[in-house]
């Protein structure tokens, strides 16, 4: 079964759209049409239900599914097992990382290995951590930086530190509570809250902390992108929660008495896969101090 029209099959499922797929594929539409038909007519099965500008699986696409995923897995792993033999660091590199690691964290590693090691293609794709995460633990991506999930939240997956990021509720320098040094968890529930959505990993953390001091979160505002968060906290939206990496003078940082907010960022892949030698190799700069 040929790989390209998988590929393009796989591009399709993930999508649901011919034309998302086709840009990711980096083909025109009617190329990827074609190779969805050609699949089809080798197989004699309808793989897609296409209604106006809906596109959805039929039950024989549902079944391809895994089966497309696990061949192509299969046929990466083993060349990428007879490229390794020669000890040479090349080949593709799949990373997945959120976007705050992607502008805070990750230029000088991405710079220092494209350095050392020219013959990697690095592909990076962009997606919220708990994406990313399900993308390793689903093996389409080989290894991810991200935010890490809760201690043995996933026992099929190695996750280890490599940035401990550190948290602290912010506020506009004219905001109501500007002016305390500390404040109560149920101060804080008496104003809006501009936060991370409740299934990231960082609104986890906040949720948890509300739930045992029995105050429920309020939250006027959710965006999963932190950058976006702190304009927001800037202009007086409201307060949320942010590494102090990203405070500026627009904002102040107000202390919880008895709480440690803290979360991790490190890389994720899965146990049961073997591991690239591009991929051993960007681990080994992700692991030098910092």
């Amino acid at each position: 079964m040929d790989t390209q029209l998988l590929s393009a099959f796989l591009a399709v499922a993930d999508a649901a759209s011919f034309s998302v797929a086709a840009e990711r594929l980096h083909l025109t539409q009617p190329a990827v049409s074609k190779r969805i038909a050609a699949l089809e007519e080798q197989l004699g099965v309808r793989l897609f239900d296409r209604i106006g500008r809906h596109v959805s699986l039929t039950e024989s696409g549902r079944r391809l599914l895994p089966r497309a995923q696990r061949i192509l897995r299969e046929i990466e792993d083993t060349e990428r097992v007879i490229r390794d033999l020669s000890g040479s660091v090349s080949g593709p590199l799949a990373i997945a990382t959120s976007h705050h690691i992607g502008l805070h964290r990750l230029p000088p590693v991405l710079r220092a290995f494209s350095r050392r090691h020219p013959d990697v293609r690095l592909q990076i794709e962009f997606m919220d951590s708990e994406k990313a995460h399900d993308a390793v633990a689903q093996g389409t991506i080989e290894l991810a930086v991200i935010t890490l999930a809760p201690a043995g939240s996933a026992p099929r997956l190695q996750a280890r530190e490599v940035w401990p990021d550190p948290l602290s509720v912010m506020v506009a320098r004219d905001h109501p509570l500007a002016g305390h040094v500390r404040v109560s968890i149920r101060e804080l529930a008496q104003h809006p809250a501009v936060l991370p959505g409740p299934g990231t990993y960082t609104g986890q953390i906040l949720q948890q902390l509300f739930e045992a001091s029995g105050v429920r979160l309020e939250v006027s505002m959710e965006t999963n992108y932190l950058e976006t968060l702190r304009m927001l906290a800037a202009i007086g939206l409201g307060w949320s929660v942010l590494p102090d990496s990203m405070r500026t003078d627009e904002l102040v940082a107000l202390e919880l008495p008895g709480a440690r907010l803290m979360r991790s960022l490190g890389y994720v892949y899965h146990r049961d896969r073997t591991l690239s030698n591009a991929a051993r190799a960007f681990i080994a700069l992700l692991e030098l101090p910092h």
